[in-house]
């Protein structure tokens, strides 16, 4: 039944009911959100400062300010929401009324979320999400008292184990009750310091140096910790610069101890920011996610409707034995990612547990991996083939550059060619198992019974050589969760179809 079709055969609700409103804390949150939206007022500020009236900005900045939080408060006095014994109920809209009635048993999580300003007011976010297929579907509530929020999460988990409750009793009396609130994986601040160390990000050199460039003429001083000659000029200061100048490896090594220690630092920060206090637990339905040092939030995953399991790590990291695991589910991990990081750094050990509570199983060293042909490096090969004429091109019309083309392409080939080596799979019975990548190594565990579709695809260059590529249709994930086994013997190919499409069909 869709929320338009409840809303239809619900009762009409009596202004006697039990209506709430949202935490006054939201008016608020509307200031701090002010900040943000106020860019979009800047070009009318531009504007009055160009034509002269500078008189008129101020009066025009607090009239936004002041129709703002107008308009803020009248959003906050029409909207309601009234919790019933199997339904919530919410009405929102300040001259066109929306009402909106959600099921209980429609209601696949429900999560919580708390910034920085909204856990100095004790309020929270609760997000319910319907499973109906897109953001637009789901509903939220944007302030409420924590405890509130916590206690409305108590109720519909409540209202969902009932009906477990019964389905079990029915279908098997003798099984076992599963306990709630088990911990499964935590996350100590001595293993996000490690964690972050691992994450060094090149990503924040290139914002650091971006910024360097931006402001370099807005800081009162000139200093480049990229640029060793900069540590030359620094060195000036002190009366360095001269045994400076003679060993300018050190200025190099200033230089490099800069880098890195930008890229560690990002790292650290990142992880910390977004793992602190990391804890995974398991609950009768679903695995349960709170993390966040700033913003805390608290998200779960359905156990039923995880549909893969993803292995990452990176070519450093895979030697000390650390790994990442992120669940391909039905369930969204909020606005910005549809992988639900479950453990973001832990040895295999710590990961397998994690793994057997959705059913899913890693490849022992007993398993048979059946390597993709090296055929898939052509594309690769073909483009260091496209550097290498644009280098010699370039000689020919006399820059020097093209010896950068000319020297590339027979390395981007040979890496390519060895890269292919890391493409594998093995089947597992009930699951196929791929592997892929060197530089950030992926193994992907994908259940037989998850897969919708199974293309099987071969063009002008695999034909000849009897070869196909599985592409495998799976619902959910990002596109870190595009599963494909390449370049592999058709035989094989078809056999390995016909049998997850028969595990499909038992389901």
């Amino acid at each position: 039944m869709t929320d338009t079709a409840a809303a239809a055969a619900a009762p009409i609700i009596g202004e006697d009911a039990n209506w709430q409103r949202l935490h006054p804390a939201t008016l608020a949150l509307a200031v701090v959100k002010l900040g943000p939206r106020s860019l979009n007022f800047l070009p009318a500020v531009a504007a009055l400062g160009f034509t002269g009236n500078w008189v008129y900005i101020v009066p025009a900045i607090l009239a936004f300010l002041l129709f703002s939080l107008v308009a803020a408060w009248f959003h906050w006095l029409r909207f309601r929401f009234l919790v019933g014994d199997d339904e919530i109920v919410i009405e929102s809209g300040v001259f066109s009324r929306q009402h909106r009635t959600i099921p209980f048993d429609r209601i696949q999580d429900v999560s919580i979320e708390q910034g920085l300003v909204s856990r100095a007011l004790g309020i929270a976010k609760v997000g319910f999400e319907t499973g109906a297929g897109g953001k637009e579907n789901d509903a939220d509530l944007d302030a409420i008292a924590l405890d509130s929020a916590q206690a409305l999460r108590t109720t519909i988990r409540a209202h969902r184990s009932d009906e477990v409750a019964v389905v079990v009793t029915a279908d098997a009396p003798e099984a076992a009750p599963v306990h709630e609130d088990r911990l499964l994986f935590a996350m100590t601040p001595r293993q996000l310091l490690i964690a972050g160390l691992f994450n060094f990000s090149l990503a924040a050199l290139a914002v650091v140096g971006a910024a360097m460039q931006f402001f370099d003429n807005l800081l009162p001083f000139k200093f480049n910790a990229f640029n060793p000659m900069d540590w030359v000029d620094l060195a000036e200061d002190y009366g360095l610069d001269q045994w400076l100048l003679a060993h300018r490896w050190v200025a190099g090594i200033g230089a490099a101890l800069s880098l890195l220690l930008i890229g560690f630092a990002s790292g650290i920060a990142t992880m910390f920011f977004a793992n602190w206090n990391f804890r995974l637990t398991r609950e009768p339905r679903a695995l349960r996610r709170t993390r966040g040092l700033t913003t805390r939030t608290d998200v779960a995953v359905p156990v039923k409707r995880v549909q893969a399991a993803i292995l990452v790590t990176g070519w450093f990291r895979q030697r000390f034995g650390w790994h990442e695991l992120r669940l391909q589910s039905l369930a969204s991990d909020g606005e910005k990612e549809r992988d639900h990081q479950v453990v973001p750094f832990a040895q295999l050990d710590r990961i397998d547990p994690v793994l057997a509570e959705v059913a899913i199983v890693r490849p022992d060293g007993a398993a048979a991996w059946q390597q993709s042909h090296r055929i898939i490096a052509i594309g690769p090969i073909i483009g260091a083939l496209c550097a290498a004429v644009g280098g010699g091109v370039a000689l020919y019309l006399g820059n020097a550059v093209g010896w950068l083309g000319l020297i590339a392409a027979p390395l981007i080939a040979m890496l390519a060619f060895w890269a292919a080596r890391f493409h594998r799979w093995t089947d597992l019975g009930e699951q196929v198992a791929i592997r892929r990548g060197w530089w950030k190594p992926k193994l992907t565990l994908l259940p037989h019974a998850s897969v919708q579709s199974v293309d099987l695809k071969s063009d002008f260059i695999l034909r000849p050589l009897g070869l196909a590529t599985l592409v495998f249709g799976v619902p959910g994930g990002s596109s870190l969760a595009s599963h494909e086994i390449p370049a592999i013997p058709i035989a094989t190919a078809r056999d390995l179809r016909d049998r997850i499409l028969t595990a499909r069909a038992r389901v």
